[in-house]
């Protein structure tokens, strides 16, 4: 690999560049008793509930100000399981390479990915790579997927928002989009806005401590804060009031937005977590966020006001009200 310079088509033939591709750079990075064995399949024991999901990431660019696509796929998918309840365990990798891409920037998406799992406490026991013809594909695509364990006890789910729960998120919402976005060398921006991209499974651990009656709990990335809402309201069926000035946007990301004419509200975050809980709850939740080092901005910013027609509405600043829609279109392209 030391002499390797880019990714050849060779790289992804399942020959010697493939097996040394694998052997000195992939293998190392993600060493576990369960990837070393070299199976076609990873045999893992999980005992229990197990909940389990799929995504993938397409990130442009792949480096951005507080992380990259490697970061992202891991805390992305640890994120998906954590906001179910379950403790995320394994991990699997799948990267489409195109041809060219340098190996210096395979070996940093490597090394973050594998810092990211080491953070998150999971092991990535398996994967694959292809290597597709320079401009079939964007650099670098990666595909996760991640399993986890719930306890017996915990019953989270969209569907389960009532009358009466709070709505508290653990701190300032926008980052992730907005650093994506100034990323983009189209639009010149300079901003010192820093993504958000963070594995929330030790937040949640912290949140469920503090509470055995959360209701619903949901990382509003593609879409934003307004459209992951949404999507609540619909599965529950109930009519969702969000106070605007309660609503933690960083006066960086309100000046990027203001700028290019967009909703913070409906910007990408990828370390942040919605929590609906029991208003008698809420206090003690809020401490256990705050506490935690991805919690510290954490506030609480509406609540469940009625079973009804789902719909989300804003209480604005001037004491108005109006309806707060679902993104219709894509706002920004690529974002994760």
């Amino acid at each position: 690999m030391k002499n390797d310079k880019r990714i050849l088509l060779a790289h992804g033939s399942g020959g010697k560049l493939t097996h040394r591709l694998l052997t000195e750079l992939v293998f190392p990075s993600f060493s576990n008793p369960i990837l070393d064995a070299a199976e076609d399949a990873a045999i893992c024991r999980l005992p229990g509930k197990v909940a389990f999901t799929t995504d993938s990431f397409v990130v442009q660019p792949i480096f951005f100000p507080g992380g990259d696509i490697g970061k992202l796929s891991v805390c992305g998918t640890v994120n998906d399981l954590a906001v179910m309840g379950a403790t995320p365990r394994f991990l699997t990798a799948a990267c489409i390479v195109e041809e060219g891409l340098e190996i210096t920037a395979l070996e940093k998406i490597i090394a973050s990915m594998a810092r990211a799992a080491v953070d998150a406490g999971v092991a990535i026991v398996g994967g694959d790579l292809k290597v597709v013809e320079k401009n079939a594909c964007d650099r670098i695509f990666i595909t996760t997927t991640g399993i986890g364990i719930i306890p017996q006890k915990i019953k989270i789910s969209a569907a389960n928002a009532r009358p009466g729960d709070v709505i508290l998120v653990n701190g300032f919402i926008g980052e992730h989009g907005c650093a994506v976005m100034a990323s983009r060398q189209d639009y010149g921006l300079k901003t010192s806005i820093t993504s958000d991209c963070a594995s929330l499974n030790g937040l949640i651990s912290a949140i469920l401590a503090a509470s055995k009656d959360v209701h619903v709990m949901r990382d509003p990335t593609r879409g934003g804060v307004a459209t992951t809402l949404n999507e609540i309201a619909s599965a529950s069926g109930v009519e969702i009031l969000v106070e605007e000035k309660s609503l933690p946007v960083p006066e960086a990301v309100r000046g990027f937005c203001e700028l290019l004419g967009i909703d913070p509200l409906y910007i990408a975050n990828e370390g942040k977590v919605l929590v609906f809980a029991p208003e008698k709850d809420g206090p003690e939740i809020l401490r256990a966020m705050k506490r935690h080092p991805l919690g510290k901005h954490a506030c609480a910013i509406g609540r469940v006001i009625a079973k009804a027609d789902p719909q989300v509405l804003l209480q604005t600043c001037i004491g108005s009200t109006r309806i707060l829609d679902m993104l219709t279109g894509e706002q920004l392209p690529r974002i994760c």
